[in-house]
């Protein structure tokens, strides 16, 4: 892959080894800008085997500043519940119908809550949500009776980690334009509670590394040491 000018140029202001959270944070802001918001990305190596059901890592939390990014929302719901979603500010409220659009191939949409008595018919376009990250899930918030604060919750900058086959958790902490201050806090916020996560099955480091990364420049290696 032919590297652009501004990434080589990025590279050779980064040093070799880890930075602490504050210096890694400046180094970030520092590196030539794209022409665009970036999203800023952390990415976290865990000393665990998600094979092992014992050792999964998975769950959501708030940032306290958002992640920057609108956010699509499907509310899969019947009844009161559905005219509870609307009055939430759901982009879309549906039940079958909108679950035979989800089958003729519309994703339109970036979050996915339901109540727990449509699961059934959910179930039916698992096979295309669960590869997408749409699926709801009980342990994300997405499968509630209480649609308007699952929708609430979504639209502050709820996100949701979870491991993927490498064992390396993946979460969006915001916008480069947030500045360094709001960058950490939201850091800190997912870091907590990937801690407090820990499986007491898991052995060794549990932080194995931690970067950090906007969309179009290279990792920033943080200092990881829990």
């Amino acid at each position: 892959m032919k590297l652009g000018k501004r990434y080589k140029a990025a590279t050779e202001q980064i040093k070799q080894g880890a930075y602490d959270i504050s210096t890694g944070f400046d180094t970030l802001l520092a590196l030539p800008k794209a022409k665009f918001d970036e999203t800023v990305e952390l990415h976290i190596k865990l000393g665990v085997d998600g094979r092992n059901a014992d050792q999964q890592v998975r769950g959501v939390c708030v940032l306290p500043n958002g992640t920057g990014k609108s956010v699509k929302i499907l509310v899969i719901a019947k009844g009161d519940k559905a005219d509870d979603a609307t009055k939430a500010g759901a982009d879309y409220v549906g039940a079958e119908d909108i679950v035979a659009k989800i089958q003729g191939g519309w994703l339109d949409f970036d979050v996915c809550i339901t109540t727990p008595d449509m699961m059934g018919v959910v179930g039916r376009v698992a096979r295309v949500l669960g590869p997408k990250g749409l699926m709801p899930n009980p342990k994300s918030g997405t499968v509630t009776m209480d649609v308007a604060k699952a929708i609430n919750d979504a639209k502050a900058g709820k996100v949701e980690y979870r491991l993927d086959k490498n064992n390396i958790v993946h979460v969006v902490i915001g916008k480069v334009s947030f500045g360094k201050d709001k960058l950490i806090e939201n850091y800190n916020t997912v870091l907590e509670a990937i801690v407090k996560a820990k499986p007491a099955a898991a052995k060794g480091q549990y932080l194995k590394s931690i970067t950090i990364a906007s969309t179009m420049g290279p990792g920033i290696k943080l200092v990881a040491n829990v």
